[in-house]
């Protein structure tokens, strides 16, 4: 049937399955550049909380350290503490009540929903410290020597470390601490090409 004014049934039919089979197509690529933008989001928030922690250790002029945690609804935040005695900031001080809390707890609005610390599946990524090797310990993402404190001196200085974050699906990134300058870097992982970058 025509219409003097418009489109045949046939047409319209015709039109709207184009459009429905273009929107599953788009569909997939859509999802994942929203899996990326999420860790992306993520990893700038984890990099200015550590930014934070190394403005506050040389204004303080002390030892100051981040720790992130969960909490039991799945938010995640983090707390920085600061040397109380003169060794440190270390956990032991820190449940003892010798080093003390200098920032309560401040929320990540990007963690916790889809991204958190961890692996991407499959295969373990490739060590971006050396490529020539992989990652070990998966169950371990936040590594700053043996603690999950990332520790900032006075003058700029740094424990040495990486927090990884993953959307659980594809989309990795590491936020990288430089323990001469304290300085972060982000890379992301493109686990086709096993490359940090």
């Amino acid at each position: 049937m025509t219409s003097r004014d418009g489109f045949t049934l046939v047409e319209l039919l015709l039109v709207g399955a184009l459009a429905a089979l273009l929107l599953m197509l788009s569909a997939p690529p859509l999802l994942r550049g929203a899996g990326r933008a999420r860790v992306r989001l993520a990893a700038a928030e984890v990099t200015a909380a550590l930014r934070h922690a190394r403005a506050l250790a040389a204004r303080h002029a002390t030892h100051v350290a981040v720790r992130f945690e969960t909490s039991d609804d799945g938010r995640i935040g983090y707390l920085i503490y600061r040397d109380g005695d003169g060794d440190g900031v270390r956990r032991d001080d820190i449940e003892s009540g010798v080093d003390p809390l200098l920032v309560p707890r401040q929320e990540l609005a990007h963690l916790g929903r889809g991204v958190g610390f961890g692996f991407a599946p499959g295969p373990a990524p490739r060590d971006p410290g050396d490529p020539r090797r992989r990652l070990d310990q998966l169950d371990d993402p936040i590594r700053f020597n043996r603690s999950d404190l990332a520790s900032f001196g006075p003058f700029g200085q740094a424990t040495p470390g990486s927090v990884y974050l993953t959307d659980g699906v594809r989309h990795q990134a590491v936020v990288r601490v430089f323990g001469r300058t304290g300085r972060t870097h982000t890379l992301w992982y493109d686990p086709d090409a096993e490359q940090w970058r």
